[in-house]
């Protein structure tokens, strides 16, 4: 594995942890008498917008700016390069966003105002997933260390998509106009063959800005961000995209997701009953990641390898595609992201309950993953020993 995506890893797992702690935190001082003042911090507002604005808004659009570059990189020189190695990943990709989403809407189908959190269970938190396995260390074979994280950077431009066209607002013509402006200078300059960073990200930051106000979510202006960033300097040794990814990645992980986390984590069980954790909302969602996810990716993968349309990788079995489907059942982060554009502010109590399935779901997923894989794994350890 090559130093990047060995760098990746390492960065992603280490992350996860903070993410764990993160997390847990918030709850805490959630369900104390921090609570308020927790509450009061994240909304007050700072130029015009409040600080869960800002976490949600600004800095998620870097995390999303990240994953732009991951995605362009990988399919120009990585794991989706070529058909033969991108199909297998694509297609558990596309099984595990359909089956979490339909088990989502089997359990909602009667309450219209529920349905728009359908796509709640379709994400996976590489940072999470990355980190179970990386508690594995050597004895997880390259090859499907690689497969997921071809899997989750898919799934991930199936969320920006899905944001895209469905958890979008009001639109403001005026402000579509100049990101479309700013959006073909970004390209623009990438055909000059510009290579300085800083151009690209003062024009990233007009981009922002009228994504922000345009009624399209403003995380998606990272990702345009990342797609224009030069993969290749006017020098075969310089590359400004793995540059900026390299940059990136430790402000990701370990300040930006882990604040995120800190931030929507943190759920008040103040009055909460048991009957109100196995309502249709949570159930649906936790049940759409713990079932839907595995079931999504495994049966797909599986009929993929059995059509001869795809071929495992080398090293790998359908137990270790069963125990990453498992893994991949984590939504953390991209889930909670995905209830606050589907409810947010609109029905902070739908909100709430999903966040609780989202937690339930990726608790169990994380745990029942990492015993199956743990399972899967002695007989490949002695052989790659």
């Amino acid at each position: 594995m090559n130093d990047i995506i060995r760098d990746f890893f390492k960065m992603e797992s280490s992350g996860g942890i903070l993410l764990v702690i993160a997390a847990a935190v918030a709850m805490v001082i959630a369900n104390t008498g921090f609570y308020d003042t927790y509450d009061a911090v994240l909304h007050s507002y700072i130029f015009g917008m409040s600080v869960s604005h800002w976490i949600n808004d600004g800095l998620m659009a870097v995390f999303f700016l990240l994953i732009g570059l991951e995605v362009k990189r990988e399919l120009l020189e990585g794991a989706l390069k070529s058909k033969e190695t991108a199909i297998f990943p694509a297609i558990a990709a596309v099984g595990g966003m359909l089956a979490p989403a339909l088990v989502y809407v089997l359990f909602n189908s009667g309450e219209p105002e529920l349905l728009k959190g359908w796509a709640i269970p379709a994400a996976t938190d590489i940072a999470f997933a990355l980190g179970i396995m990386a508690l594995l260390g050597s004895r997880v074979p390259v090859s499907l260390k690689v497969f997921l994280l071809a899997l989750a950077i898919i799934d991930d431009l199936g969320v920006v998509v899905i944001i895209a066209l469905f958890y979008s607002g009001e639109l403001s013509t005026m402000a579509l106009s100049i990101g479309f402006a700013m959006t073909a200078l970004l390209f623009m300059l990438n055909a000059k063959e510009v290579t300085k960073i800083r151009y690209y990200l003062i024009v990233g930051l007009i981009l922002w800005v009228a994504v922000l106000k345009s009624g399209v979510h403003a995380t998606l202006a990272g990702v345009v961000i990342g797609f224009a960033i030069p993969l290749q300097g006017k020098t075969g040794e310089y590359s400004p995209l793995k540059k900026m990814e390299h940059a990136l990645h430790p402000y990701v992980a370990f300040a930006i997701l882990p604040l995120f986390a800190f931030a929507n984590a943190g759920i008040s069980l103040e009055g909460l009953s048991l009957s109100k954790l196995t309502d249709v909302l949570p159930l649906g969602v936790a049940l759409g990641l713990l079932i839907g996810k595995p079931l999504g990716i495994f049966s797909f993968s599986w009929v993929a390898v059995k059509a001869g349309v795809a071929k495992l990788p080398e090293g790998v079995s359908m137990r270790h595609i069963f125990a990453v489907s498992v893994l991949c059942g984590i939504g953390f982060t991209m889930s909670i992201f995905i209830s606050s554009l589907a409810f947010g502010s609109e029905f902070p109590d739908y909100d709430k309950y999903a966040r609780l399935g989202i937690l339930m779901g990726s608790t169990t997923a994380a745990v029942l993953g990492y015993v199956l894989l743990r399972l899967s794994l002695p007989k490949l350890a002695t052989q790659n020993a």
